[in-house]
């Protein structure tokens, strides 16, 4: 099954660090965890804070102990096709919580939620459409499940921003029935 997931984080810098991490399944169960910073975890960027809006005395205060987030995401996630939408930001992040929590860091693995969605409308496209006209359709979709179109940020939350790429997943998958019943009547 399809999960889209997505972390907050103390900073951007190399020794930044999960704070919060949330994952939306294809059905639309979901999960949200603030996460308690290991020990070891110091990095802070007050300029993130301003974004993410989570204060790192929320976390100690409320955020679940790291490991058992980690264990959790294994339990949950474990054989299932896990989507981020910065999947080298998040895995950088995936990574950190998994080693912190003495687990195996390439125990799960993500991959580009761009690639999820273009699949989703290839294959729903297919079936009436190929070559340049099926491309052309795919990238129609795109733009148009866009969610985002003005430029304006993402919310910088964990589970809004999971929600958000599942949303659009949902939304390729209507606009690209759509387009195949208007080719088939």
């Amino acid at each position: 099954m399809l999960v889209f997931l997505d972390f907050e984080a103390s900073s951007l810098s190399k020794r930044s660090y999960p704070i919060e991490v949330a994952w939306v399944f294809e059905d639309g169960r979901s999960e949200r965890h603030l996460i308690r910073p290991a020990a070891a975890w110091d990095d802070w960027d007050a300029a993130a804070e301003a974004i993410h809006g989570i204060a790192r005395a929320e976390l100690v205060a409320d955020g679940e102990d790291h490991a058992q987030v980690a264990r959790r995401m294994l339990d949950q996630l474990t054989g299932h096709d896990l989507l981020a939408s910065a999947p080298s930001w998040d895995g950088k992040w995936l990574s950190a919580l998994l080693r912190a929590a003495k687990l195996p860091r390439h125990s799960l693995r993500l991959r580009d939620s761009d690639d999820a969605h273009r699949e989703r409308a290839h294959a729903i496209l297919s079936r009436v459409l190929s070559g340049n006209a099926l491309a052309s359709a795919v990238a129609d979709i795109l733009e148009q499940s866009e969610p985002r179109r003005g430029g304006e940020p993402p919310a910088h939350r964990a589970l809004a921003d999971a929600e958000e790429e599942h949303a659009r997943w949902l939304a390729i998958g209507r606009l690209a029935q759509a387009r195949v019943a208007a080719q088939s009547a």
